[in-house]
């Protein structure tokens, strides 16, 4: 199987953590054809997508990746191009996604799927009664109105945001709230979602991977002490878990939607029995799955790929 990959610089990649990174390996290590691209490199002509591309082998140990020489291919010559690209979700990845519609060949996960449904947004279109009480708005005194009825505290975060970037808690009684919602709105240009805060985020929130809409593995990612959000990325402590009945319900919900629109590969965050964002664009936890529960994850997606691509 060909593969190109869509992605991050490689100086950029943390190895340790990286879920690209093991799917690019596992194709080295079947002695598969790997390529990789940023998506600036991507460009159309006379109606079929280009890209400017860079043999890659992928190793265990430094120097992880052995590149060859760039040169430009079709994507249509791949047997299948995954487009592991890390938010923002702005526009620049939204137009990687409109050319990565003419590549003429298998694309994971389907770029029309990445259009239609934003991480944050799509509990709210599709599956609401897995969400706590939730406003998603860009008028200040709407927001500033809502933050004061709920009873407890709340999480404001930007819509397009990743990572626990601008994630902040505030109350009806926190002087600052104002002034929370004028920055994280751009004095009402930006939308913001206001959601109750969920106190079990203090046990962790649960990453659960699913490969074609199966769960497949999951981690809790618990806060760091003086830190509300749980994310690897600031330093929350990975642990061990298990799916229980209501992360089943929640999976066992959104299997057929995820299927229908080829999302193969997404995670899905719950905090306390609450679905809290649906990761498509380049979700991650293979690693610490594996090193976890002893298992290889990306062993079992790159089969399931290679199997859709030989379906055509």
């Amino acid at each position: 199987m060909r593969s190109l990959f869509v992605m991050d610089p490689l100086e950029r990649i943390h190895v340790e953590g990286d879920s690209t990174y093991v799917c690019m390996r596992e194709c080295t290590d079947r002695d598969w054809p790997v390529a990789m691209c940023v998506p600036s490199d991507l460009y159309s002509r006379d109606g079929h997508a280009w890209a400017r591309v860079t043999p890659v082998l992928t190793r265990d140990s430094p120097p992880f990746f052995d590149v060859g020489t760039p040169h430009d291919v079709r994507l249509s010559d791949f047997d299948v191009v995954w487009q592991r690209k890390d938010p923002p979700f702005d526009m620049h990845y939204i137009f990687t996604t409109y050319m990565l519609d003419m590549a003429g060949t298998l694309v994971v996960n389907g770029p029309a799927g990445l259009k239609l449904f934003n991480e944050k947004m799509w509990v709210q279109q599709r599956w609401p009664e897995f969400q706590p009480p939730t406003l998603v708005s860009c008028d200040k005194a709407r927001l500033t109105e809502w933050i004061s009825a709920e009873p407890g505290l709340v999480v404001l975060k930007p819509w397009d945001g990743n990572g626990g970037r601008g994630v902040v808690v505030t109350s009806a009684d926190d002087r600052n709230r104002g002034s929370l919602v004028e920055l994280l709105s751009e004095e009402g240009r930006h939308y913001v979602i206001a959601q109750r805060f969920i106190p079990e985020v203090e046990q962790g929130d649960k990453r659960i991977l699913l490969f074609e809409g199966e769960p497949v593995g999951a981690i809790l990612r618990v806060p760091t002490s003086g830190d509300y959000r749980a994310n690897m990325h600031v330093g929350a402590v990975v642990q061990r878990t298990e799916l229980d009945r209501r992360d089943r319900e929640i999976c066992d919900a959104l299997r057929p939607a995820l299927v229908e629109h080829d999302m193969v590969f997404t995670g899905i965050d719950i905090i306390g029995g609450y679905l809290t964002e649906i990761n498509v664009t380049s979700p991650t936890g293979i690693r610490e799955i594996n090193r976890l529960d002893g298992v290889k994850l990306e062993a079992d997606l790159v089969d399931r790929v290679a199997a859709r691509a030989a379906r055509g």
